[in-house]
């Protein structure tokens, strides 16, 4: 899952770096414009593949470890809770909350652009429909 969602970030013009298996405190992803975190904007991404909704807490905890000028992105597969949508629009740096509606969007939106092994992940093809 994480590779797909650093593929669409890449597709959208950022370089990304994927967090090795274990402990990664809250950070799946980083992307930035540089790849190496240093230029603006950094986007510190949380990637959930669950059917549950993430709640209020873990909202929370991803914000806790988070700079002053990082953004977040947290995608969730089961969706957010109410109080989870609360706490992201009340948080002192800007996140974004992607669930699996948003992140369905987003591949179709950027699909060309990504690179082949993304691609690879998801593959769809182009179909015209009459109008």
């Amino acid at each position: 899952m994480q590779e797909l969602v650093a593929g669409v970030l890449r597709a959208m013009g950022y370089k990304t770096r994927i967090s090795p298996s274990g402990s990664d405190r809250g950070k799946d992803i980083v992307a930035s414009p540089d790849g190496l975190g240093f230029e603006d904007p950094r986007i510190v991404v949380e990637v959930k593949h669950r059917a549950a909704a993430m709640g209020s807490q873990e909202i929370r905890s991803f914000l806790g470890g988070r700079h002053d000028n990082d953004r977040g992105l947290y995608v969730s597969t089961g969706g957010f809770t109410k109080d989870a949508r609360y706490e992201a629009e009340r948080a002192r740096i800007q996140v974004t909350l992607m669930d699996l509606d948003d992140l369905v969007r987003s591949i179709i939106e950027h699909y060309e652009r990504m690179d082949i092994d993304t691609q690879r992940l998801v593959p769809l093809r182009k179909l015209y429909w009459p109008a």
